[in-house]
């Protein structure tokens, strides 16, 4: 991705006009991680954001049965990584799939956001945003099946096309609902047997969504 659009995207993230994206651009460095790559391991001590350009990560920890457990998951025009200061890493952040960032450390995000409004502003509805997905995560674990996490999460991956591209592995699907891979695997398996879905190598198209919606129970 070229500088220009490394603008064009703080400025379509934050609100922001081209000014002072570039303010906050001249601030980061344009970093991009390798599929599967651990960005930071649970216990690391976290010194910057990360701004999603392209891909996502995924944020897992081990619990005290030794089992994974998915705590959120970040796709392009979210945040991750320490704000407003260092912090201690909860969990490990990792790849899924290539992933293209801008990285700044958390200091001058705290610097840029005092000095611009817009930056400020913008961080506040891009958080309270995140707040709200995750906020909706917690309630399916509590109150949908886990079949109907899974529908649920499929709906969430998709694009406007219908298109989860590309599709995370059945393991990664299964820890991001909190079941196991053989729920996981059995659940997209009755979809593609009633043509809810179609697999093509690494892409899954939805092909009823109406039906889907109404699988989230």
């Amino acid at each position: 991705m070229l500088k220009d659009e490394w603008l064009g995207a703080i400025s379509a993230v934050f609100g922001c006009n081209d000014d002072v994206a570039a303010t906050l651009g001249r601030e980061m460095s344009h970093v991009v991680v390798p599929h599967k790559t651990v960005i930071a391991h649970q216990g690391d001590l976290l010194e910057h954001c990360w701004l999603i350009l392209d891909g996502a990560v995924r944020v897992q920890m081990i619990g005290w049965d030794g089992k994974r457990a998915q705590l959120a998951y970040h796709g392009p025009g979210e945040l991750f990584g320490a704000y407003p200061q260092a912090l201690t890493c909860r969990a490990d952040i990792i790849a899924n799939g290539k992933v293209e960032t801008l990285r700044i450390p958390s200091p001058a995000m705290v610097a840029v956001a005092e000095a611009q409004a817009p930056i400020s502003y913008g961080l506040s509805r891009l958080l309270a945003r995140q707040l709200d997905m995750a906020l909706d995560r917690m309630a399916a674990r509590t109150t949908l099946s886990a079949s109907g996490r899974l529908h649920a999460e499929l709906l969430r991956l998709a694009d406007d096309d219908n298109r989860i591209d590309p599709i995370p592995t059945v393991t990664a699907l299964a820890l991001s609902v909190n079941t196991s891979r053989e729920t996981a695997s059995r659940a997209i398996t009755a979809l593609e047997r009633r043509g809810i879905v179609k697999r093509e190598g690494q892409v899954m198209t939805i092909e009823a969504p109406r039906m889907l919606e109404d699988m989230v129970i």
